[in-house]
Order: structure tokens, then C-alpha cells, then sequence
């Protein structure tokens, strides 16, 4: 019953395309304020989202306003006036940090997901006015107000969270869009070497995987075609100094290893190594280097030949 009621919000909140025109008017904001701060490129995009972690950034920051507002509850019930105002605190200061890179995640959303990312957002920020106010007042002395601000706040926060949740399992923001398989295990023709022809990416099919296949600096490259933030198709990107751009929202991986190099996307394209016989083109699967650090395949996109 109660699964039936929050599909149905969830549902709801999806066709309500009453939140484009705000959702608009946020990323034009957003994306001047990125713009004026020097943020929308290099290495502060991709820390905002989480590349040098391997996974998105957002996630781990929300844990800290969640415990530390808990924790604040259970400091009210035991009577601990100026420890749970300190929880408050850091709760604050957690929750405006996971904004920054909530927001960041954002901008790269599309429709549904949009529109619920929106009113997660929305929750969240009335969540952290209230905690605010909480602070403000148990500072002053007027500790029931801000018992009071905290009760009202902690569903709010619970409605967001959720919302956080469906964002992840039900639109897959932040997941992994590779195929997550571990074929061709084998060797696999995909077309001859001379159809490999011009500077760009050629999309090919190697068993049930699309494969994007990339000749640069006298070496064939080979990565899965889909990029792991949204599966945007990477034949369809451009090439610059070794590297491959998605064209959906720019995220930017290395031919050798297909690590991500500035997000949104935080994980890196699979690989595949490649040789040529006779003329052909062969692909398989390669496997990750159980050295490599948080974000990178660190594989060896080596021409094998027999």
C-alpha cells in the first residue's frame, strides 16, 4: 500500500513539467556562477564530481548531515543542549557541501530525472533552513524552538533522501553505464584493418558489446562505445590529445586506459585489447589492473600481434 502511494508521488512528480521553467532559470544560474568561479573545466569540475574517488561525490557528503542530524535527536532526548547545537553545526556545514555537488550532478540530468532531482533539491534546501534556524535559536538560548525546528526538519530531510534514492535506483544517476560484462573473453574480429580509415571513432560490434575503435599516435585503441554516466555514445564524440569526449555532456577518457580525466562521469570506459591478423581487427575484453587507483582501468591499450 504504502510502495503503491510513493510510485504514484514519484510518478507524479515525473509528468509535472511545471518544474522545467524553474529547473531552467537554476541551471542558467548555476552554470553563470561555474563560469564566473572558473569551475567548468579541468580539475575542479572533475573533484566536484567525484573523479578522483571514483564514484560521485554527492553521495558520500549527504551521509554527513543525515548522521549528524540523527545524532542531534538523540542528543535532545538525553537533555545535551550544547552537543546536539554542535551536531546541528556540522549537519550545516555537511549539507551545504553536498548541495555544491548535488547541484554540480544535476546540470547533467535530463526530463524525469530532472524534474525529480528538482524537488529533492528543493526539499533538502528547506531541510537545511530549518536545522539553520535551529542553530540560530539554540544559540540565542531558545533551545525548544530549536528542538522544535529539528522535529519539523528530520521528515523533511527523510522526503529527500528518498527522492536521493529514486534519482539513483530508478533514473541510475551516478551508476555505472557500461555493460558491466566480461565479453568477448576471446579474441573477436570486428572489421579490417583498412576500414579503419580518418582521424575519428568508428563504432563496431564485438560479440554483444558496441565497441568504438580509434587510431592515434600510429596504435589502435579500443573502449566500449557507451559512457558510463549516461551511455551517451562515444563514436559520436571527438578526439583530442589522446583522449575521447562524449558529446552528450562532455565527459573526457583516455584512449590508453579510459579513465575518466574531468567528469561527469566518474568511472572509466572498459577496455579492450586489440591486435590485428591477417589484416583484421581483433578485440577481448581486458582486465583491470588490481593496482589501479579510484577512477582508472589502467590497462594497456597495446597492439598485440600473434
Amino acid at each position: 500500500m504504502a510502495q503503491r502511494a510513493l510510485d504514484r508521488l514519484v510518478n507524479a512528480i515525473e509528468g509535472e513539467d511545471r518544474l522545467d521553467r524553474p529547473g531552467h532559470r537554476l541551471e542558467q544560474g548555476r552554470a553563470f556562477a561555474e563560469n564566473l568561479l572558473g569551475i567548468t573545466r579541468g580539475r575542479a569540475r572533475g573533484f566536484l564530481h567525484g573523479v578522483w574517488l571514483g564514484h560521485p561525490l554527492h553521495p558520500v557528503l549527504t551521509d554527513l548531515p543525515i548522521g549528524s542530524w540523527t545524532t542531534a535527536l538523540v542528543l535532545d532526548l538525553t537533555g545535551r543542549k550544547r552537543a546536539a547545537r554542535a551536531a546541528v553545526g556540522v549537519g550545516l556545514a555537511g549539507a551545504l557541501a553536498a548541495a555544491v555537488t548535488g547541484l554540480h550532478d544535476w546540470q547533467h540530468t535530463h526530463d524525469n530525472a530532472r524534474r525529480v532531482g528538482m524537488v529533492h533539491g528543493t526539499l533538502n534546501t528547506l531541510a537545511v533552513a530549518l536545522y539553520g534556524w535551529s542553530w540560530w535559536q539554540r544559540g540565542r538560548g531558545h533551545h525548544l524552538r530549536g528542538r522544535l525546528a529539528t522535529l519539523l526538519g528530520y521528515p523533511v530531510l527523510m522526503a529527500g533522501g528518498f527522492l536521493g534514492g529514486t534519482l539513483v535506483h530508478r533514473h541510475r544517476i551516478g551508476v555505472d553505464q557500461t555493460s558491466g560484462q566480461l565479453e568477448p573473453r576471446r579474441f573477436t574480429p570486428v572489421p579490417a584493418e583498412r576500414d579503419l580509415t580518418g582521424n575519428r571513432p568508428h563504432r563496431v560490434r564485438a560479440g554483444d558489446v558496441d565497441v568504438v575503435l580509434v587510431r592515434a599516435d600510429g596504435r589502435i585503441h579500443a573502449l566500449e562505445n557507451a559512457c558510463p554516466h549516461l551511455g551517451g555514445p562515444l563514436s559520436e564524440g571527438w578526439l583530442r590529445d589522446g583522449s575521447i569526449t562524449c558529446p552528450w555532456h562532455g565527459s573526457k577518457f583516455e584512449l590508453r586506459s579510459g579513465e575518466s580525466l574531468n567528469g561527469p562521469a566518474t568511472a572509466p570506459v572498459p577496455c579492450f585489447q586489440v591486435r590485428v591478423r591477417d589484416g583484421w581487427i581483433e578485440v577481448r575484453r581486458a582486465a583491470v589492473a588490481a593496482t589501479a587507483p579510484p577512477g582508472s582501468a589502467l590497462v594497456h591499450q597495446q597492439e598485440v600481434r600473434p
